[in-house]
């Protein structure tokens, strides 16, 4: 097999590929034993060798050069990519039979982009930023845990006066000069007083309201209010309280925190976790901030020619994560791209085409990096973060799913272990 390689444009290779007159004859005869095989040819059983004069009689030489040709092409595209050490993002594509006698191919495979870094890459020094978690920080957390949490009891206390925190239930209608306003009608309205659902201001002068009382009061809508026919409009409210749900707020018990974290903990300890958690988030919040700081950088003293199908394929990709994230969140892509005005192709084109350059260019100038400075991650290493991860797990089902899923030669290892090696990468430019 004779083999000329020339690299084109857009990472493609391009192999122009002559085999062997010897080679030839053995797809031949590949071809000849496949139809013995297979082939249905009156007289013979289904399944009984076939006689090679017979099954050439029966088919013709044409049909079964054909046949092995097609048997050839195939050997020669593994074997050239074997060869030429070529592992292609995507299936190469036959180009073009340029020669049937002798056989002569042409092949395209568009490959990983060859990376160039240069050498001042040495000179980035990146900043550690240091952080802390403050007790008001820890106290916002405990107070969003309570409001997840808080249930609603019905009031059977006439004389009970509604509290900022409670959940009423009202009637409400806006007025201007007297004439009632579009879009201020509402029966039996549910609202949390204090979540700061509607305008601000009118929460707070139904608090200390009776069930059953009916209110009168202006609010004056802000300036940058979203509905501009109401914006930096005063508007007089009628409110009827129908009812009041007096809220019961959960208490932090070691009870209540092992059904949140699956650890025994008293408050304090709670807060412990908390803090530990807040700064895991702002630490890994600071990673993500560096890592586009640094791919910045490198993206600026870096050359590299990212293929169609390698793009396509990291915009899929990109474009699958914000459908999850989409659909995590309660939202419809469908509905979502209606609002836009854009079907699928524009939003990718529009919205996800330059992250996937950027996240590609990040992902292979750090695995270039990763080979000029010979990082590596070692089996101890990867131990002590599986077990780092692990650690925060006490459930025995989820600790066992979670031991396999991070078993040597899974995806989840081999993620991790690209991961880690991206972050020593990350720390190596830090002063």
């Amino acid at each position: 097999m004779k083999i000329t390689r020339n690299n084109l444009e857009k990472s493609i290779v391009e192999l122009i590929v002559e085999e062997t007159t010897e080679n030839i004859a053995k797809s031949r005869q590949k071809a000849i034993k496949h139809l013995q095989k297979n082939a249905e040819v009156k007289g013979f059983r289904k399944g009984s060798v076939i006689p090679e004069n017979i099954i050439v009689k029966q088919f013709g030489e044409e049909y079964i050069n054909r046949m092995a040709i097609d048997f050839s092409i195939d050997t020669m595209y593994r074997d050239s990519l074997r060869k030429e050490g070529l592992i292609p993002v995507a299936q190469g594509e036959i180009k073009e039979i340029i020669s049937e006698s002798p056989l002569i191919i042409k092949i395209h495979v568009e490959v990983l982009p060859n990376v160039e870094i240069k050498d001042t890459y040495k000179k980035i020094s990146l900043k550690k930023k240091e952080f802390s978690v403050s007790d008001e920080e820890i106290q916002n957390a405990l107070n969003d845990i309570e409001k997840r949490f808080t249930k609603f009891e019905k009031n059977e206390d006439t004389e009970y006066k509604a509290q900022l925190g409670d959940r009423v239930s009202i009637d409400t209608d806006g007025f201007e000069n007297g004439k009632l306003l579009d879009n201020t009608s509402m029966k039996n309205y549910p609202l949390v007083l204090g979540s700061n659902l509607l305008v601000p201001g009118f929460e707070e002068k139904i608090a200390g309201a009776k069930t059953g009382e009916e209110l009168e009061f202006p609010v004056i809508f802000p300036k940058d209010y979203h509905n501009s026919d109401f914006a930096g409009k005063e508007t007089n409210f009628k409110v009827k309280v129908n009812q009041i749900e007096v809220a019961v707020k959960p208490e932090f018990t070691p009870e209540f925190i092992k059904g949140l974290r699956g650890k025994d903990l008293d408050l304090e300890g709670f807060k412990s976790l908390i803090r530990e958690e807040l700064l895991d988030v702002k630490e890994s919040n600071a990673r993500l901030d560096e890592e586009k700081e640094l791919v910045d950088e490198l993206i600026k003293i870096s050359t590299l020619d990212i293929g169609e199908k390698l793009l396509k394929n990291q915009i899929e990709k990109v474009f699958s994560e914000i459908k999850q994230n989409m659909a995590q969140d309660g939202i419809k892509v469908a509905d979502y791209l209606e609002s836009l005005k854009l079907d699928e192709e524009q939003y990718k084109e529009n919205h996800v085409k330059d992250v996937a350059i950027i996240r590609l260019k990040g992902e292979l100038i750090l695995n270039k990096l990763a080979s000029l400075e010979k990082m590596e991650v070692s089996d101890d290493e990867m131990m002590s973060e599986i077990e780092k991860i692990l650690s925060k797990f006490e459930n025995p089902e989820v600790l066992e799913r979670l031991k396999n899923l991070y078993l040597p030669d899974t995806k989840y290892y081999s993620e991790l272990k690209q991961r880690m090696i991206y972050r020593k990468i990350i720390n190596s430019f830090f002063a």
